[in-house]
Formats: C-alpha cells, structure tokens, sequence
C-alpha cells in the first residue's frame, strides 16, 4: 500500500528468483509435508543448492559471505506471503538464528565441520532453550553439564524444538554451574548420533504442520570440550544478543504472513457473491479492508525500519522486542479477519486463511512470549 525503499533493483532481482524457486520446489510439496509433519531433506539440499541457506557464510566455509540481512529477509518474506510458514520458520531458524551461534562463537574446528554442510543443506540445525519447566524463563533451566575433564556430561531434556527431530547439530543451553543462575548458563554444540541424545516423535500441533517439532532428551552424554560454544557461562549473554535477531525474523514471518493472508482475501471477495454482487461491494467489507490494509502498511513501514537499523547494528533488544510482538499480533488480528470474510471456506484447511490462521498463534508464544516483550519494552522505556 506504501511505497518500499528498503530493496534495491538487486534485491528485487534476488527475491523474483526466490519466488521462482518457492513456487517450484516448496509449494507444491506443502500438503504432501504437512502430512509428514516435516519437510524432506532432499528440499534442504535443493535450497542449499539454489544459495538461499545461511548466505551471510563466509566463502572460506562455503557460504557466499553475503551480510546484508535484507537477502535473509526475502526469502522469508517470499515464503510468508504465499502461506508457507512452516517451511519459512525452519528454514530462516536455521540460517537466521542457529547459524551465528557458530559463526561468532564456535571454534575454527567447530566451523569447518559444520558451517559447509549447515550451507549445502546436507545438515539441519536447530537451536535448544525451552525445558517442560522453563519456558521464557531461560534462567529455570534444568539441564545440566558437568564438567569431566576432556568432556561434559549432559543430563536433562528440551522441549517445543524447531528442526528437531531432522537436525544433525544443536545448540543446547545447559547450565554447567547451577549456583550461579544466569552466570552459570553455557552453549554446547551437541550432534545427533552422540551415545544417550535421542529425540521423541513430532508433536501434532494446531499450526505449522509441515515443520517437525519434538523434544530432546540428553541421558550421559559426553561432548567433547571442543564443542563449547564460547566460554563457559557466557551462555545467557550470547542467548540475549542473539535473540534480537530472533525476534526481528519472527516478525519479518508476521508481517509477510499478514500480506499474504490479505493478498488471498481481497482476490476472494472480488470472485465471492453474494445477493447478486461480490462481497467487496459491500461497505462493511470494503471498510474491513481499508482497515487491513492501513494497518498491514503501517506494520510493512516498521518491519523494513527494523530491518535498516539491523543492518547497521542499532537494532536494540527493545525495538526487537516491539517489532515482535507488534507484528506478531496484527498478524492473528489480519488472520482472524480474513477468515471471517471467507466465511465458512475460511474454516477449511485447504484455502490459505485457515492454514495462516492457525500458524500465526504460535508466533505470540515462542521466541519469548508477548508479554515478556512488553516487559523488556517496558524496562527500555522506564529505565
């Protein structure tokens, strides 16, 4: 509705070959994944592949060393908008959030093995905070690390894990000194395979069918010192300062998912009659869409600002924190609208407004909650 001046004619240029790609490889595969409960792995290699995994990687490690993050934000955003969010959220988790934890904090051995093969496709990552007992409330971890010498031995489980059950490399927040509280959280880089790491089945969740999600559970297992992420008790540090990317890529998926979901709206209600004309000659829908499309514009404004500041590091814990949970809830109001001016097709999973329906709640849950981000707002603000 407004016009963008965050893309230039090469960014434009890169997300119209995203969009090829998405329409080619992944949508088509949607349903067939969605009853899977998880993509393929072929569909990883294939977008490893095509360039659009972890891009920001330095050539040295196979990547294409790209760091302006509005190449990460197409390909997200292309997903969103055509309604495929279970492929866009494991995707940019892996890229956008597992991804800098090696790059910034893992040792050069660590990179080599792992940063070429997080690029081609060939391994999956997933990143492991969230315990049964502690949800946005990192510091009431459980899982333990204790030191053994040459090794450390893990015990206790993660739950709610994005790229779950395919991952082959995880990063696990465990506390290697409980008396410590937050000081006594570290990250260790735990890889599947390993003696006692097993993964329960994929959770059936309300949304999101088509990205696996499962709990982990860590009995004994030895991992090597050398898989220490950083130094041991930064861990909470490094957590809070990748988070602000985190939160800016879940509301890059809101706002896209709120663009798509009108997209598909404003075409029903001109093809849908009713009493003898379309819906959209109808003031209360005319004006419902105004409404949308004001506030989806508004929402697009701020998501690009966000994505500027990032780029040029300004982007602080707060303005990340608004931006999540601002976008985040439009996105469910936008859903929600649409799905009422569907009617009863908006009720059946195969139109693309009950599916966005159901993924955009979860978008008010992880990633920290929105009333955690009206408190970290709140403390920005008060301080």
């Amino acid at each position: 509705m407004f016009p963008r001046t965050l893309y230039t004619e090469e960014h434009l240029m890169f997300a119209s070959s995203v969009r090829d790609f998405t329409k080619k490889h992944i949508e088509p595969n949607h349903a067939k994944w969605e009853k899977a409960q998880m993509v393929t792995r072929e569909s990883w290699q294939q977008l490893g592949e095509a360039g659009f995994l972890c891009m920001q990687v330095d050539e040295q490690y196979g990547g294409l060393g790209i760091k302006d993050f509005r190449y990460n934000a197409i390909v997200l955003e292309e997903m969103g908008r055509l309604g495929l969010a279970s492929e866009a959220v494991g995707y940019s988790l892996h890229s956008d959030i597992v991804c800098p934890y090696l790059e910034e904090y893992g040792t050069e051995e660590v990179k080599k093995k792992w940063l070429p093969k997080m690029v081609s496709g060939e391994a999956i990552a997933a990143v492991a905070m969230t315990e049964p007992g502690a949800g946005s409330d990192l510091q009431g971890m459980r899982t333990t690390a204790v030191d053994k010498g040459d090794h450390y031995l893990v015990n206790g489980s993660k739950t709610f894990i994005t790229n779950g059950y395919l991952s082959d490399v995880c990063v696990v927040a465990v506390k290697t000194d409980p008396t410590k509280g937050a000081k006594g959280i570290s990250l260790l880089l735990l890889e599947s395979g390993m003696k006692g790491y097993s993964k329960g089945k994929p959770f059936e969740k309300v949304g999101l069918h088509a990205q696996d999600t499962c709990e982990l559970f860590f009995e004994n297992v030895e991992v090597p010192k050398e898989n220490l992420l950083g130094k041991e008790g930064e861990g909470f540090k490094y957590l809070m300062h990748k988070l602000i990317q985190e939160r800016l890529v879940v509301g890059l998926g809101a706002i896209a998912g709120a663009e798509g979901c009108l997209d598909v709206t404003v075409q029903y209600t001109k093809d849908r009659q009713a009493f003898g004309k379309a819906i959209n000659e109808f003031q209360n829908t005319r004006f419902k869409l105004a409404e949308m499309a004001t506030e989806v514009g508004i929402g697009r404004m701020f998501a690009d600002r966000c994505v500027e500041l990032h780029n040029e590091g300004k982007l602080d814990a707060a303005m990340a924190s608004s931006c999540k949970y601002w976008l985040s809830d439009l996105q469910s109001k936008v859903a929600d609208e649409c799905v009422q001016l569907h009617g009863g097709y908006g009720y059946i999973w195969e139109y693309q407004v009950a599916r966005a329906w159901a993924d955009a709640r979860v978008q008010r849950i992880y990633a920290g909650t929105n009333e955690i981000m009206k408190e970290l707002i709140a403390r920005s603000v008060l301080k």
